[in-house]
């Protein structure tokens, strides 16, 4: 059996380097790991990394294996309960609007918003899923 711990890498694909650089790290102030321009731009987001390519040069690599795709994906950050409206309004602050606010069972919240491609983030409270 695999004893996975967690998913460490999130990947998207994106059609302006400059425009995510600004957007994760100057914006979400999510330091920069890596920039390659025309390839890639990687964030550290806590303990795991946001993998961001350019779709086209992706699929054309040969190691590590190809890979691309395109359109609105959706992925989840985790902040603790006690910061979790600290975090919304942090990112209201920065001009970008909050989509939706959902209310789940057991008292969570977490609420969704996009970065320039469109993808949908949201911000989810520790313990929603599991302790």
């Amino acid at each position: 059996m695999l004893d996975l711990v967690k998913i460490k890498e999130t990947c998207i694909y994106v059609s302006d380097l400059e425009r995510t650089k600004n957007f994760y790290h100057s914006l979400l102030e999510l330091p920069v790991i890596s920039f390659v321009p025309g390839k890639h731009v990687f964030f550290r987001a806590g303990s795991s990394v946001l993998l961001c390519f350019i779709a086209e040069d992706s699929r054309q690599k040969i190691v590590p294996p190809p890979h691309y795709g395109y359109g609105q994906l959706h992925f989840a950050f985790e902040v603790p309960p006690e910061k979790y409206e600290a975090a919304k309004a942090f990112v209201q602050s920065k001009g970008i609007a909050i989509e939706y606010e959902q209310n789940w069972p057991g008292g969570f919240h977490s609420f969704y918003f996009r970065d320039p491609d469109g993808h949908c983030l949201e911000v989810v409270p520790t313990g929603m899923w599991f302790p």
